[in-house]
């Protein structure tokens, strides 16, 4: 089973059957008991099963397995595959990440006969590699996928805040690594953030509408599209926040949004940044956390003159910066020292770590938002670094090796 002969079985099926076809392949390569695709829901807190097509129901809410202290939660969070058993009288389980670009998908789990030796772990690894990008690609012809990230059923308001979203919430380059998490209040608000990736740079934006449910969302399409329709033109950051601006004051209906847009130069490192109105970012340099503390213009939308300053940032490598959105300051939260957390999730990527925010947030509030939770967090590597920290699918072999009857937790 090579990962050219998973891909092109997989386009051969329809959409809603192309895990189908790659759990029999696994099931006839290595004589699986059973295999299943488990996809992480919208907040990165749980995992939903997608079975064979015929048998998933998409008529109801999706069954969500909480990933909390489970070896799901251990493989996603390590980005390594786990062996559980001893094969002798009883079934082999392994489960391994889906992930593409530091983007945790899901998981593939399979039950084997064995213990699989090296090579079993190669052809399960590369699997799991073919079986994220057959997941990006079939998630634009079918709802299934996007069924199985539901694990609550969204209002109208939180369904145009998800579409707004990037389609990966993380990504890994050579230079940086950077992930979103965004929590929705109980009655929404305008959260969104974004990011994109050029020859020559990197570009963040966080943004916060006024307001709550439908109109606050309404807002934040209208600035996000202002946004990528600028910066897909080729404009530069003070262009681009000139035309959210006008944007806004034409189609806005008297509303504004609040952002911070960012660009990174991949060449020399320069960066420049916008901040209209938004909360100051956090950026933590040697184990300590500085809030940085720019000039701030008018939110985007205000019917009075004013322009928008483009300012330096010092980022050099080995920073971790975190953009927020007012949502993270919530008055509930005030027993929450967000320094202190960023310090003690410095050691985990970006993803786990903005998960991390978000979570502590959601606690310090007992679960119930009065305003979306917002969070970017990026590590700045340097233009001098050549290679992504996590290679997904990296070390597969080296974790089949000794049988195992109990989890256990590997290092980063």
């Amino acid at each position: 089973m090579t990962l050219g002969r998973a891909l092109a079985a997989a386009e051969a099926a329809a959409p809603v059957e192309s895990l189908d076809v790659v759990a029999r392949m696994l099931k006839e390569n290595l004589g699986a008991a059973s295999v299943s695709f488990l996809i992480t829901d919208f907040t990165g807190s749980s995992v939903v099963r997608l079975g064979a097509a015929g048998s998933v129901d998409t008529d109801g809410p999706a069954r969500r397995i909480a990933l909390r202290g489970t070896l799901y939660d251990d493989v996603i969070r390590t980005q390594r595959p786990e062996v559980q058993g001893t094969g002798e009288g009883m079934s082999v389980r392994v489960v391994a990440p889906v992930t593409n670009r530091g983007d945790a998908i899901g998981l593939l789990e399979l039950f084997l006969p064995a213990v699989p030796d090296a090579e079993v772990m190669r052809e399960i690894g590369e699997t799991a590699h073919a079986l994220a990008y057959i997941v990006i690609a079939n998630r634009s012809f079918t709802d299934v996928y996007q069924w199985g990230r539901r694990t609550t059923p969204l209002s109208l308001a939180a369904e145009i805040q998800h579409r707004l979203l990037p389609a990966s919430l993380a990504c890994e380059a050579a230079q940086f690594a950077v992930a979103g998490a965004l929590e929705p209040a109980d009655h929404v608000g305008g959260d969104t953030f974004d990011y994109v990736i050029d020859r020559d740079t990197v570009q963040l934006s966080v943004t916060d509408a006024v307001g709550h449910d439908v109109n606050a969302a309404l807002l934040a399409t209208l600035l996000v599209g202002a946004l990528r329709r600028a910066r897909r033109a080729g404009a530069d950051l003070a262009e681009q926040a000139l035309q959210a601006d006008r944007a806004m004051r034409e189609h806005g209906h008297q509303g504004y949004v609040t952002g911070q847009l960012l660009r990174i130069s991949l060449l020399d490192g320069r960066t420049e940044f916008v901040n209209a109105g938004h909360p100051w970012p956090l950026r933590m340099r040697d184990g300590q956390v500085r809030e940085i503390v720019p000039e701030v213009d008018l939110p985007f939308g205000f019917q009075v003159p004013h322009t928008y300053r483009v300012q330096s940032l010092d980022l050099r490598p080995g920073d971790r910066l975190v953009m927020l959105t007012d949502g993270m300051l919530e008055r509930h939260a005030n027993s929450l020292d967000l320094s202190d957390l960023v310090i003690r999730t410095r050691e985990l990527h970006p993803r786990e770590a903005a998960r991390t925010l978000i979570a502590a947030i959601v606690d310090a509030n007992d679960g119930h938002l009065q305003d979306d939770a917002t969070v970017m967090c990026l590590d700045w590597h340097g233009v001098g670094h050549s290679q992504r920290d996590a290679d997904t699918g990296a070390d597969l072999a080296d974790a089949s090796a000794p049988s195992r009857t109990e989890r256990t937790t590997p290092g980063r």
